[in-house]
């Protein structure tokens, strides 16, 4: 009878083991998908996100995923338009994003992070190395090696701001100081095709509408032109400001038929209508000014 029992104990330990050692596998699968299902900071298109993806583009899904694969595609599609609202918000978007894993630990999380993408006509290209450490409850993201590329005819001007963000790792204010930074250029070129528009036979854009200078030539006055010179000036500290002066080239005999107190003063008068008038108004003052016979 002892016998017998003994038996039944060894028998139900045994039982026992298997069961502890099921639970300490589940326990393991478990964290190794909690890890894996940990998508800050990442563009994690595996899994089920490629299979709504291949649902989206007409690939055949596979057997019993259609309810997965449809909620998937409401969920893409609600991720695109607040992604598209997003851009129109903010001005920039994205053309695309490469994220490599460097180091994945079940603390730590090191990835190598490449994007692109324009914001009006200026097209960047960023890549930083992204650390998150978690320490408990939260977590530390960091960002390290920096490195911008901006393609821009103003870049003399935005050279020295984009040393100053790589060497501070602040990408909010690349991004910032980029749309502010856009948005005077596009100002600087709606400003010029509209007088290019209104005054044809006396404004032309030698370098095109996104060039810094407009020329102001009157063709009853010849060898007489007026430069009107607008760049944009970013600061190492992102700040954007807009300069415009106003250049002159006046052949000799010209200068003798005018008091040379009043040629030499175009310049200093026009930075008085600047500050007054604003830039438009300014600009066309001196465009009145020039022209001998009015464009209609």
């Amino acid at each position: 009878m002892e016998e017998m029992m003994s038996e039944e104990n060894i028998e139900e330990v045994k039982v026992l083991e298997a069961q502890l050692e099921r639970l300490h596998a589940e326990v393991e699968a478990l964290q190794r998908q909690r890890q894996d299902n940990d998508k800050d900071m990442t563009f994690n298109f595996g899994g089920k996100m490629q299979d709504a993806l291949a649902y989206v583009c007409g690939q055949k899904p596979s057997a019993g995923k259609e309810t997965v694969l449809s909620r998937l595609k409401v969920e893409l599609e609600e991720l695109e338009e607040d992604l598209k609202r997003q851009t129109q918000m903010n001005g920039i978007s994205l053309t695309s994003c490469t994220i490599k894993t460097l180091q994945k630990s079940g603390s730590k999380l090191v990835q190598q992070v490449c994007a692109s993408g324009r914001c009006s006509e200026l097209v960047f290209q960023v890549e930083f190395q992204l650390s998150e450490v978690k320490e408990g409850q939260t977590s530390k993201r960091t960002i390290s090696d920096l490195n911008v590329v901006l393609d821009s005819q103003d870049l003399q001007n935005f050279s020295s701001f984009l040393s100053s963000v790589e060497e501070s790792r602040d990408l909010l204010l690349f991004f910032r100081t980029l749309r502010t930074f856009s948005n005077r250029c596009d100002d600087r070129c709606r400003t010029f095709q509209h007088f290019q528009e209104k005054y044809p036979s006396v404004v032309s854009l030698p370098g095109g509408c996104r060039s810094e200078v407009m020329t102001l030539n009157e063709p009853e006055l010849p060898g007489c032109v007026f430069f009107v010179h607008w760049s944009v000036e970013v600061s190492r500290e992102g700040g954007v400001t807009p300069k415009i002066d106003l250049l002159t080239k006046i052949p000799e005999r010209a200068l003798q038929l005018f008091p040379s107190r009043t040629v030499g003063g175009a310049a200093a008068a026009f930075q008085s209508l600047l500050r007054i008038l604003g830039p438009e108004a300014a600009v066309e003052s001196v465009i009145r000014a020039v022209s001998v016979s009015q464009d209609t």
